[in-house]
């Protein structure tokens, strides 16, 4: 949606329109939102302004995908694979890079993860091939791993998704899933720690 109406424009300077649009672009902000953050940046002081357009440019040029893993990265590897500290016998399968953070503040999970960039939709057009789902099967060919804990979120592109990869590792791993405590079409970026927390305690093995 667009808001850079002629209306808009007599109200605004151009790149005031440009800046609330864009603003608008971000994932729930409407167009209120978008203009009270728009002039909230005008009201900053030049040092904060700059700095947040630096740390927006910084992010893009520098953060990429983790080559093993697929989590957020500044470099080949995110700081998850590359402690050796971590159970490398351990991987949780999540849907998207945000949900390690609710994961690790648990305290409760210490193994390696991989990120799948999404879930199954057939009717949004993403299949097991737009996912890493075959890298994440390529891993536990590699051997080591025993036990794969699928923590896509609990809806049903998620159950489907948990299905679909419970099929390709059947008698490669054990394959368990995150129990009790999660609400079923909750998203797992929302949860608390402690539900998290009682929820890896509860997994359960998933039979394809």
């Amino acid at each position: 949606m667009t808001w850079a109406s002629p209306a808009c424009s007599r109200l605004h300077p151009a790149p005031v329109d440009r800046l609330i649009v864009e603003l608008g672009k971000l994932p729930g902000i409407g167009r209120r939102t978008a203009q009270r953050l728009a002039f909230h940046i005008l009201r900053s002081s030049d040092e904060d302004a700059f700095a947040l357009s630096a740390a927006i440019r910084e992010v893009k040029e520098q953060i990429g995908l983790c080559e093993t893993c697929f989590n957020l990265a500044e470099g080949p590897q995110c700081a998850i694979c590359a402690d050796p500290r971590r159970r490398r016998e351990l991987i949780c399968v999540v849907e998207e890079p945000q949900d390690v953070i609710p994961i690790e503040r648990t305290g409760e999970y210490r193994g390696l993860y991989h990120v799948l960039g999404g879930a199954l939709s057939p009717i949004d057009g993403i299949d097991p091939s737009d996912l890493k789902i075959d890298e994440l099967v390529a891993r536990v060919g590699e051997g080591g791993v025993e036990e794969v804990v699928v923590a896509t979120n609990p809806t049903t592109t998620g159950e489907a998704t948990a299905h679909h990869i419970a099929d390709r590792l059947r008698d490669r791993v054990t394959i368990t899933r995150l129990a009790s405590g999660l609400p079923v079409g909750g998203d797992l970026e929302y949860a608390d720690e402690v539900t998290l927390g009682r929820a890896f305690e509860g997994r359960r093995r998933v039979d394809a």
